[in-house]
């Protein structure tokens, strides 16, 4: 086959395994964040009928969407966020006990122009708390991004806040109100990627006066937190986090916000933003179920595990063999077997040659694979009762008992 044609389709990645070594390190950590605030964890379907999806995420969001019919028929799409389906599960779920605070580690689709940290198949992990519209809510989760990202060997970073209503009310003042104000927000949203000239040519755009636009940007200018937002930045400090920085342009771009919305920048590299979320007290009654406040947040997975390798925070290997059970010919086969059987029961990870070929081409296999060990079992060995334990690294070697090289591997 075409070597092009193997390639998987733009926006999708295979992951090797020191990738996804990685990978599974972070989701460790910050499950171990997570749980420690008290969030349990949740899985939604990949796929949600197309009606769940749409309307609740605003037509620039619909355009990336991934909808069609599959074989019944069915409209369907692939989800875009995990947001919107746990709205849906709270909806579906009315006798969940509240407050539920959940987090959810899962692949997302959305047809983007990809480019570096943004995919079309990624992995976002989302923190929320559904059921209460205490400011408390809202802070433990600013507290929750700052210890996920310190998990994760971040040092330097800030967690930009604004609200929906703070926006709102700003936009009022210069007499932008309706569904004019969620397509003005879609526009400001975008200042972290584009510049200001860039954005008021897109706003001018959308019918708005070159004298408007300038209103926009002054009545910025003089926006301060309202009550509710200054009493969870508040609150926020008293959980320790001392990295907020009020930030009356930051409009975040889906129409399901409500009330504080927040994002969390790194110094270096600039690759935008690593976590996302807010207040969206209407969704879930949107869909059909009990009117129930929300707030959470999504951390961007896949741009943290690039930042991390980039910035090399932290390393790991894959979680491969730390043994090598060579077979010296078929009539120690059994041995070999028995052996690799025991020390896989004692917790040990081993990796049995299934192939016949000479010992040495066993050792080189070892060696590229990256093991530690080897062990071997020949025929002075099998006569003694004993096992060849050698590093593969320094080219030691010692024979002793299984027991003994157990031991050893143990200890290591």
């Amino acid at each position: 086959m075409d070597k092009q044609k193997l390639q998987p389709l733009k926006g999708f990645r295979d992951l090797g395994p020191d990738e996804m070594a990685v990978r599974t390190e972070a989701v460790k950590r910050l499950r171990t964040v997570f749980e420690r605030y008290g969030f349990v964890e949740l899985q939604t379907p990949t796929l949600e009928k197309a009606e769940v999806l749409l309307g609740k995420y605003g037509q620039e969001a619909e355009k990336l969407m991934y909808l069609f019919e599959d074989r019944g028929g069915r409209k369907v799409g692939l989800k875009y966020d995990l947001t919107v389906p746990l709205a849906r599960y709270m909806a579906a779920n009315k006798n969940t006990p509240l407050p539920f605070k959940r987090y959810q580690i899962q692949p997302v689709w959305r047809a983007e122009n990809t480019q570096k940290g943004r995919y079309r198949e990624f992995y976002q992990c989302d923190v929320d708390t559904i059921g209460s519209s205490s400011p408390m809510a809202d802070a433990e989760i600013l507290a929750v991004i700052k210890d996920a990202l310190l998990e994760l060997g971040f040092e330097t970073f800030t967690t930009i806040i604004n609200s929906r209503t703070v926006l709102f009310k700003t936009l009022e003042s210069v007499d932008i109100k309706g569904n004019n104000r969620l397509s003005v927000i879609q526009t400001i949203d975008k200042l972290d990627k584009k510049s200001k000239e860039e954005v008021s040519k897109e706003l001018a755009e959308k019918g708005l006066s070159k004298n408007k636009v300038k209103s926009i940007f002054d009545a910025f200018q003089n926006s301060l937190p309202d009550e509710y937002l200054s009493e969870v930045i508040k609150r926020a400090e008293d959980l320790g986090v001392d990295n907020l920085s009020f930030t009356p342009t930051l409009a975040r771009g889906l129409d399901y916000y409500t009330g504080p919305i927040f994002e969390t920048v790194v110094e270096k590299p600039k690759i935008g933003s690593l976590t996302g979320g807010g207040r969206y007290d209407n969704l879930i009654k949107s869909l059909g179920g009990p009117d129930l406040a929300a707030v959470g947040t999504s951390i961007g997975f896949e741009r943290a595990v690039d930042v991390i390798a980039e910035l090399g925070l932290w390393s790991t290997t894959s979680s491969g063999p730390q043994v090598f059970l060579t077979v010296f010919s078929g009539k120690y086969r059994g041995q070999a077997t028995e052996a690799a059987y025991t020390m896989r029961k004692t917790g040990i990870n081993t990796e049995l040659s299934v192939v016949d070929q000479p010992l040495d081409k066993q050792l080189k296999y070892a060696g590229r694979r990256g093991i530690p060990f080897a062990l071997i079992i020949g025929p002075n060995e099998a006569k003694g009762k004993s096992v060849t334990l050698k590093d593969l690294k320094l080219g030691t070697q010692e024979t002793f008992s299984l027991e003994r090289a157990i031991q050893t591997l143990q200890n290591k």
